[in-house]
């Protein structure tokens, strides 16, 4: 009997730490030990990380940059972190660019031929980490880029991250599209999408795994669930990533909408590009887990124009307090002063330019009344420039950060870090890593005042060069979200992009056994 329950914990154990998934602690990580067992915080020792396709326009460039913090009293000296290519499960792939008409069928905007290639898959590793503290990057062509599919163990796993930046230099997908490359998982919400006819949004799903993911896409719409055109279950090949034209799964249009993926065998990756005919293009990464209070943390001071999309997805409406949480305090933004979004219905505000100069954050809460309060997933579509200079980017509610957060890509200037704490005062520590091409970190400490947003040029390392790491620690005080806006003008269009920073999981909460196991027999 002993051999069998220790050899049941010790493989509960090894799960949580290879996973990184700290749901053995029941709630939150700082609440561990009050049941009264005790716990061990142990370093995870294996992640994975999975980057879409890049992009497949011909005057397109992506930045690759892999980082690992270095972490006192980590003594591990062995491990690797490396991506690899993915196959492409689809035989070409429409151009942003293009207008993604074609054979309705074909989920992945096939437009006969004149989509560009994305090469299949192979064994040669990207962007290999030598050792955790200094970044690595490396610049590729995006045209013919694969999906690639990234695992790290040892002293390389814990608060592994890598950013994906491609700059398209013309047409209607122009702009910086900027993803950190994400866990796969087996359920994730996209509030913010479109089918509409001036938008081009393909979810791109990438299975890591070596047998193949069946994949179920549901749109939900102003209205309620959007009448599908096709069969709405997809199968993604082990090992493979495949992008579908969101148009392509229904014949209705809708402005604002919301995308549900789950993967009901095997797990995958999953995020989407949005490619606006007016406003230029970027990725939209999931929103956070339901939840009955959201954070929207770093719109631009300088948005011309904010656009709020949410969804509550279970039984029941949702009415929900809507604050902006500015550089000195919270104010209800005029005229949107509480949002009504009903059950299983997708729900859209234009705020314009809410931000009138200043910084700031969107916090939805519960209006009050009687009952629970009703979960919901949201994300705000910001524009920069007028016009036909205009730029988009994307900010999905964002979990808080527990202990740490990553930006791996950050640039001499042009990166605007944001804070915002929702309730209580933080204390934060922001460190900048050594650059790509040598230096020394530098770390500074700042405090959040409560119902507030800082925005600040985040350090830089100490006679660095190329591109360097923000780390986020949360010190103290209340819960923090945060994002990073790396931001390019060029040809007078302010191209930005946005990053939210949720924390990276590098740690996992792993209950010990008790004393008395010692005690049991062998029997």
């Amino acid at each position: 009997m002993n051999r069998t329950t220790l050899s049941l914990i010790g493989a509960v154990t090894a799960l949580a730490a290879i996973s990184g998934v700290a749901a053995l602690t029941g709630g939150s990580s700082d609440d561990a030990g009050s049941a009264g067992k005790a716990a061990t915080r142990l370093p995870v020792q294996r992640s994975t990380l999975l980057c879409p396709t890049p992009s497949t326009s011909d005057v397109s460039s992506t930045t690759y940059t892999a980082y690992t913090p270095k972490r006192d009293g980590a003594d591990a000296k062995d491990g690797t972190a490396e991506l690899l290519p993915a196959q492409n499960a689809a035989d070409d792939v429409t151009d942003p660019g293009d207008d993604g008409k074609g054979d309705k069928n074909d989920k992945s905007g096939k437009d006969g031929g004149k989509g560009g290639q994305v090469a299949s898959g192979g064994d040669k590793p990207v962007l290999p980490l030598k050792e955790p503290g200094k970044p690595v990057t490396t610049d590729v062509s995006s045209a013919g880029a694969p999906a690639l599919i990234g695992t790290a163990d040892g002293r390389f796993a814990p608060g592994w991250t890598v950013q994906q930046t491609t700059t398209i230099d013309a047409g209607s997908g122009r702009g910086i599209l900027g993803t950190a490359c994400t866990a796969p998982d087996t359920d994730f919400w996209f509030p913010g999408v479109s089918t509409d006819r001036g938008r081009q949004d393909f979810v791109h799903l990438t299975n890591p795994d070596d047998a193949a993911a069946e994949v179920d896409l549901k749109l939900y719409g102003p209205s309620g669930r959007l009448k599908s055109a096709t069969d709405e279950s997809i199968t993604v090949p082990p090992r493979s990533t495949l992008p579908v034209l969101l148009s392509t799964l229904t014949d209705q249009r809708a402005e604002s909408a919301s995308l549900r993926v789950t993967a009901r065998s095997g797990r995958i990756g999953a995020e989407v590009q949005a490619v606006d005919q007016k406003a230029g293009s970027d990725w939209l990464p999931p929103s956070a887990v339901p939840s009955s209070s959201v954070a929207i943390p770093g719109i631009p001071k300088d948005a011309t124009s904010a656009r709020l999309v949410v969804f509550a997805p279970g039984s029941d409406d949702a009415d929900l307090k809507v604050r902006l949480a500015g550089p000195n305090n919270s104010i209800t933004p005029a005229g949107h002063e509480s949002l009504h979004v009903k059950s299983g219905m997708t729900a859209a505000i234009d705020l314009g330019d809410v931000t009138k100069g200043e910084p700031g954050s969107l916090l939805l809460t519960p209006e009050g009344g009687e009952g629970p309060a009703t979960p919901v997933v949201a994300a705000l579509q910001v524009t920069r420039g007028k016009g036909g200079d205009q730029e988009t980017a994307f900010i999905p509610a964002t979990a808080a950060i527990e202990r740490s957060a990553t930006a791996a890509d950050n640039r001499t200037k042009g990166s605007t870090l944001s804070l915002v704490a929702p309730r209580a005062a933080a204390k934060v520590r922001i460190t900048a890593s050594a650059g790509a091409g040598g230096g020394s970190p530098v770390s500074k400490t700042y405090e959040v005042k409560g119902g507030t947003t800082k925005a600040l040029e985040p350090p830089r390392p100490a006679s660095g060069k190329g591109p360097y790491a923000v780390t986020v620690e949360r010190l103290s005080g209340g819960p923090v979200h945060a994002s990073r806006m790396l931001e390019l003008t060029q040809d007078g269009v302010p191209m930005f992009t946005i990053q939210s920073l949720p924390d990276d999981r590098g740690t996992v909460v792993v209950p010990e056994a008790g004393q008395n196991m010692s005690l049991l027999n062998d029997d």
